[in-house]
């Protein structure tokens, strides 16, 4: 294959050592000879490392992405080397040939590839963002601690013959915690406790009556303390976090406004895809297609001797997909085009029935949701809505009455057309 850059290295990456394989012309096979070197991972022989590369001529550097322990080399190679380009790339896309796998011999088919062109770098965020995707990304793991936490003190409630989740719609209500704490103060009557219902809850004071009345002891009260003061920090956190993001989203203002203008994208939803693509995903996703399938979305292609397998979606971006998905479920609540094309996919797999078919429906307007979302970063425009009634308007009158008229004639009916009055 053709050499198309004359001084390349690449790096195998791992915990504690990296390897690096530099290829140069020389007087080896194909004209081209490998010097490989091990060093540390500690950063000041990583900034070493990018010298010495740099002293060879080396233009462009490659490496695996693998996870937190490939950032510090690719910033040691950004910052402390003159290189044109580096490159992180998907390990799946690189792997080494069966029966050859030590870092040295991964190292050296990695430059090989690179030299030839054969290599596509992964999306690396800028700094600005990058800081927001871990803030970010923490918060939703914080999130999800607290659901866990409700989810416990929910089973210790139900140990104790206390049915409050099977009238509340949910524990950690004003309402819930307050009933909560009396139990853990000492209070075992279910008509008091029920009294302490604010609001809308008031009205289901009977059943809380009885909901509230169990074997509540000394051991639960414990329990139940631990869960709450642990709600209580993980709050805390989450207001911490919060107030993070606002902060960090003040120069991607823009950005999120246009993003809120898409149905089912609020603020936090709109902070988060900024976290995952940044705000000018063209710059490195050629298309929308692209970001669609970089982000696991799209359908899979497979086919082989002329036929088509399963259209599985790829894995993509595990962090951007849930919250498309969230968002999608959103938006399918709000009349216009990503409802009616829910409605669409939902009929086309088997109807309201069936969850698979709304399943796979949401996915679909997920997927049309990052098509959006690339469009509207693209252009610097707002969301443009389509209607409802998008579909219907773009079939051809003529060729649906056909359709209606061969459908009764199957019933067994004869049909005649006269033209509606004027």
């Amino acid at each position: 294959m053709q050499v198309l850059y004359q001084r390349c290295a690449a790096i195998d990456v791992g915990k504690d050592e990296i390897v690096i394989a530099v290829r140069t012309p020389g007087d080896g096979p194909q004209g081209r000879v490998t010097i490989k070197r091990a060093y540390k991972t500690f950063y000041g022989v990583l900034k070493e490392a990018a010298r010495w590369l740099t002293g060879q001529g080396v233009t462009h550097v490659a490496m695996e992405a693998t996870g937190i322990y490939s950032m510090p080399v690719y910033h040691a190679m950004i910052e402390h080397g003159r290189f044109e380009q580096v490159l992180v790339c998907n390990p799946g896309h690189v792997k080494n040939v069966p029966g050859r796998k030590t870092d040295y011999a991964d190292a050296e088919w990695l430059a090989q590839l690179l030299e030839c062109g054969l290599l596509n770098a992964s999306f690396i965020p800028t700094a600005q963002v990058k800081a927001a995707r871990d803030v970010l990304r923490y918060r939703t793991k914080v999130v999800r601690q607290r659901t866990s936490e409700i989810q416990r003190l929910g089973a210790v409630l139900q140990d104790a013959g206390i049915k409050l989740d099977s009238v509340a719609s949910s524990i950690a209500t004003v309402s819930g915690r307050r009933m909560i704490e009396a139990l853990i103060d000492g209070e075992r009557r279910g008509a008091t406790l029920a009294e302490l219902a604010l609001g809308k809850m008031r009205a289901k004071i009977p059943d809380l009556s009885m909901a509230l009345e169990g074997r509540f002891d000394e051991y639960h009260a414990l329990m139940c303390r631990l869960h709450l003061q642990h709600l209580d920090l993980l709050d805390q956190m989450i207001a911490k976090l919060d107030a993070q993001v606002e902060e960090m989203m003040m120069p991607f203002r823009a950005a999120r406004e246009l993003l809120t203008s898409i149905p089912g994208i609020g603020p936090m939803a709109a902070a988060q895809v900024i976290g995952e693509i940044g705000t000018s995903p063209q710059e490195f996703f050629a298309t929308a297609a692209k970001l669609a399938a970089w982000s696991g979305l799209a359908p899979g292609n497979h086919e082989s001797a002329g036929k088509r397998k399963s259209g599985r979606r790829r894995h993509g971006n595990q962090h951007l997909q849930p919250v498309l998905v969230e968002a999608a479920w959103a938006a399918v609540r709000h009349t216009g085009y990503l409802r009616s094309l829910y409605h669409r996919h939902v009929m086309k797999n088997g109807g309201y029935r069936s969850g698979v078919a709304k399943k796979k429906a949401v996915v679909t307007v997920a997927h049309a949701m990052i098509v959006i979302i690339w469009h509207v970063l693209a252009t610097g425009r707002p969301y443009h809505e389509l209607g409802e009634d998008y579909f219907t308007t773009r079939k051809d009158p003529e060729k649906e009455t056909q359709k209606l008229i061969a459908k009764l004639q199957a019933l067994g009916h004869k049909v005649t057309l006269e033209p509606a009055a004027a």
